[in-house]
This record gives C-alpha cells, structure tokens and sequence, in this order.
C-alpha cells in the first residue's frame, strides 16, 4: 500500500465497467472518477461502485488534480484525440485497442508521450489472456523449440454493433490477431515490431457498409516479417457479410511443438509434438489459469463469473477475454510505479497498430509492400 494511492479515472462506462471492480480491489490504487457523457448510465454506474467524483464532460476530467492515470474506453474514432488530450494534462494513460485510426494520430501520441514522459499502455487483451501466457510460457522453457511461424486471426460479426463500425475496414481493427504474434517474439531489451506488410483484400460487402469508409472487402489476410529475425506472420480479419463464429485466435509453429487454436468456441486446443508417430503428434491440452502471477486481492477477477455486463457484445463473442482484465490492470499499474515502459509502451503499440493500417493500404493497393513508419 502507498502512503498516496494512484488514482484513476476510467472513460467509457460501457466495455470500460468491467475494470472498475479490479481498480477498487488493487492495493495501493482508488479508483477515484468515472467519465460517462450519458448521466444516467454515469449515476447509475457511480451508484452501483460507490464513487461519487462523476463527470460528463472529459475536458472537465482533466482538469482534476487529483487524477493520475486516465483509462480510456471510449468510441475507437476518440482513441487518438482523448490520448492526446490526457498526456498533455500531466497523466498517465491506458488506452483499450486501437491506439488510433491514423499513422499521423500513432506519431503524434508517440512524441508527446516521450515528452512528457509519461506511462501510456495500450491494453491489447489478447497477450495478457490465459492462452497466450500459456504459449509464452512453452516458448520461455524450451518446449516449442525455434519458432518457424506465427499465425492469428479475428473474425467477429459487427452487425449491431455501435455507429462507427459499420464498414470499418478489417485491418483497422487488428490488434488482437496482430499482437500475439509479435508479443512472443519480444525479448526483455527488445520489442518485437514489424517494417513492413503486405495485405489482400477477397470479397465484397454490401453497398451500404462500403459507403461508411470506402472500403469494399469483407476480408483482409496480411503477411509480415518480424523485424531482426527470419520469422514471418500471417493475420486474418474479417467484420462484416462472413458466416464465422467469433473467432480471436492465434498459432504457433516451433521446431519441436506447435500450438493451434481451438477450431470453435467451447472445443479444445491443439498441441503437436514432434518426433512421434503419426498419430501421437496431436494432442488436446487444457490452458490453465494464471491467476497466481497477481496480487491476490484480484485474483478472482480472472474468471468469467466476476463479469460485469455478461450480455456486452464483446463477452457474448469475446468468450471474457481469456482472464486478461486484471492482467492489464497489474500490468498498467506496476509501470507507473517503477515507471518502466509499459507492455506494450507507446512506440510499439504504434507499431503493432500501424501494421493494420498499413495492412488496409495495401489491400487498397492491390497488395503492394508497404513500409510501416519508424517511431
């Protein structure tokens, strides 16, 4: 416990309720100010969690002294803006994905970032999810070997969705299928970034969704090589007009075992050993829990049943996250206090968004390379 807690203030009380039970739990922290532009839905928020410090208008917000760290959960298109915003007010940020929808928006908070030497994390769910700390786990022990290739994919159903998704395009959104690929290629000294994508964009989607954003492809698949090594990445996303289950996922191939992903919510993950006879090389595995690597107050909030809003869209297709809430919370928290770079931190959460939006240029351009900007 600290003589003075972090205070935070969460924005966006839709998806963004969820972290307010774990803020209130985590020691050293209050969970200090929510932000919420509908009153009702702000009141009856601060009712149901017991803070009274309530705000309807973000500027006002951050004009509060008191707040250290402001975790955003607004609409994707304010991401950038309300970054920006909230690091040049002097406080720390947790930003959910994406960072932005612009190269120029990625640069912008990457500099000022650095210059006001604040923490900013962009809280990418799927590299604190119990799946990907498994396959972490594996690659750090040995067991995977060399990794030969890396894969994701995120195929959601928008429909019904909020107003700016309709017709988003695919790459836009990537993160989740993106980051997994290059968190485990990370090494202590040294993130894992990509330098350059090439994307293709297959079928059509309606007229009426091309018309939001201008782009016609109801699929985008990317390929990309990991800067410094002779591994490469394949990445999947589709939004609208594909008959898929939800689906966020990623495989790995190793030299001496590989990890596939459940083929459909609710099966079985897939090891494959090699070196045995055929029959043997496959294998179910069940992913256990990592509840352990927290403090013990939020432990619990790993679990599916500590969910707030069951009916939210992005529980009712995301499957809870995989536990990764209060992962994020820990880790977003413990940079602050060691002021430490953030995982990821500014530049390689650009990055990492970057190869999406790049990604979508190219698939514009019929595939061709494109750099993804140095930050």
């Amino acid at each position: 416990h600290l003589a003075t807690p972090i205070r935070v203030a969460i924005v966006g009380l839709g998806f963004g309720a969820e972290f307010i039970p774990i803020d209130q739990a985590y020691p050293g922290v209050e969970m200090y100010a929510i932000c919420c532009r509908n009153k009702d839905n702000l009141n009856k928020t601060g009712d149901k969690h017991n803070i009274t410090t309530r705000y309807t208008n973000y500027d006002d917000l951050l004009r509060d002294d008191k707040i250290d760290a402001v975790h955003i959960n607004s609409p994707i298109p304010d991401h950038a803006s309300h970054t920006l915003k909230a690091l040049a007010a002097g406080k720390h940020v947790a930003c959910t994905v994406p960072m932005a929808t612009s190269q120029e928006d990625c640069r912008k908070i990457v500099e000022l970032q650095r210059h006001v030497n604040k923490i900013y994390m962009m809280m990418e769910t799927t590299i604190y999810s119990r799946e990907y700390l498994f396959v972490k786990e594996m690659y750090d022990k040995g067991d995977l070997g060399r990794i030969q290739f890396l894969r994701g994919s995120h195929q959601q159903d928008m429909n019904g969705w909020p107003h700016y998704w309709p017709g988003l395009p695919p790459m836009w959104y990537a993160t989740h299928c993106v980051s997994p690929c290059l968190a485990l290629m990370c090494t202590p000294s040294q993130p894992a970034t990509a330098e350059h994508v090439t994307c293709h964009g297959s079928g059509r989607i309606r007229e009426d969704l091309i018309a939001h954003y201008g782009s016609p492809f109801a699929i985008e698949t990317a390929t990309f090589r990991i800067k410094g090594t002779d591994v490469a990445a394949e990445v999947t996303r589709s939004l609208f007009d594909t008959a898929r289950q939800y689906r966020e996922s990623f495989d790995v191939y190793g030299s001496l075992s590989s990890f596939e992903w459940q083929q459909v919510e609710g099966g079985k993950h897939v090891i494959h050993t090699g070196g045995r006879p055929e029959p043997d090389i496959p294998r179910h595995v069940h992913v256990p829990d990592y509840a352990h690597l927290l403090p013990p107050s939020i432990q619990p909030f790993t679990q599916p049943s500590t969910i707030q809003d069951a009916d939210h869209l992005s529980f009712v297709q995301g499957g809870g996250h995989g536990g990764s809430h209060p992962h994020l919370v820990h880790a977003f928290i413990e940079a602050i206090l060691h002021h430490r770079p953030a995982f990821p931190d500014a530049p390689t959460s650009a990055n990492w968004t970057m190869i999406g939006l790049c990604a979508h240029e190219s698939a514009m351009k019929g595939g061709d390379k494109i750099v993804i900007p140095e930050m």
